[in-house]
């Protein structure tokens, strides 16, 4: 079984670098946000309904997954390890968004609106005022964030839940995932409802994201920018994105800042095109030491 874990991972390494992402009408987290939809509203009981949803719809994505995997495993082996594989492929993500942010940096210099529009794809901050090289640091700090969630956490999951079973994996893999998209879909002050949800993850992503940091740290063959990610860790309000994203900021010796929110390496100057292609790069082979960790977490 954990060749056969090992070879899942190594299928969805091969469907990201390939096919980026699942069809959005079919993508399962597409899905999944439909479901949560109907939740997104105001309850007479807020705390409770809140924690009942951030509780009951990830163990339902994952039992999904966990029933999906066994099926196909009491077929043979080799086709749970691809439906597996196939989970893990919707529940991780890393090229499209690397890709969407060096679209922004690359037009940034040159046609700073059509970066402003491709923004969208990464964050929500208002777009409308931002320098070129600030749109740069949006898309490098997207990059280091997603790191941690989309990729690193899910892929994780999966690597320890292998050691229990196939279907185990891509369960875990999944409850990740879903629970980062309801932290995503709800988890904001003005939403009381989600405040479970926000709570949750923010628990869930402890260990990914400071495992991100270190991976960037190790990509970057210093450990100096994981120590010094340590003096503006707290900035951001999360509890967790400051680390990877602080890590990035020294290993590329500049500053990255959200207007009215944080600003990560002050000392230093706004990312320039080179240095948001170097942190892009930093980022990808992060991504790939992640799925190497993942693999071999999955052969036990």
């Amino acid at each position: 079984m954990p060749a056969w874990a090992s070879l899942a991972v190594l299928l969805a390494l091969v469907l990201e670098w390939t096919l980026r992402e699942p069809p959005e009408r079919l993508h399962p987290v597409s899905l999944f946000g439909r479901l949560v939809t109907p939740f997104d509203r105001e309850w007479r009981y807020e705390s409770a309904s809140g924690l009942l949803v951030a509780l009951s719809l990830p163990a339902l994505a994952g039992g999904v997954a966990y029933i999906s995997v066994a099926l196909g495993a009491t077929l043979h082996a080799a086709f749970g390890t691809l439906v597996a594989g196939l989970v893990l492929f919707s529940a991780s993500s890393l090229r499209m968004l690397t890709d969407a942010a060096s679209t922004v940096i690359e037009e940034s210099a040159s046609e700073p609106e059509t970066a402003r529009e491709a923004l969208v794809a990464l964050v929500g901050r208002d777009r409308r005022e931002l320098s070129p090289g600030e749109m740069r640091s949006a898309a490098v700090e997207s990059s280091a964030e997603n790191l941690a969630d989309g990729l690193v956490a899910p892929l994780l999951a999966f690597g320890l839940a292998a050691n229990v079973s196939l279907p185990f994996a891509a369960a875990a893999a999944t409850w990740v995932k879903a629970v980062n998209t309801l932290d995503s879909m709800l988890g904001y002050p003005e939403k009381s409802h989600g405040t479970a949800s926000a709570r949750l993850d923010d628990l869930v992503m402890f260990v990914p994201a400071r495992l991100a940091a270190a991976l960037i740290a190790v990509t970057a063959r210093s450990p100096d920018p994981l120590l010094t990610a340590r003096r503006w860790a707290d900035e951001p309000a999360s509890p967790n994105s400051g680390w990877p994203m602080g890590t990035l900021a020294g290993a590329l010796t500049v500053r990255l800042e959200k207007p009215g929110a944080y600003t990560l390496n002050p000392v230093a100057d706004l990312p320039s095109v080179e240095d948001a292609r170097g942190g892009v790069r930093l980022v990808t082979v992060a991504g790939l030491l992640t799925y190497l960790l993942a693999g071999v977490l999955a052969w036990g």
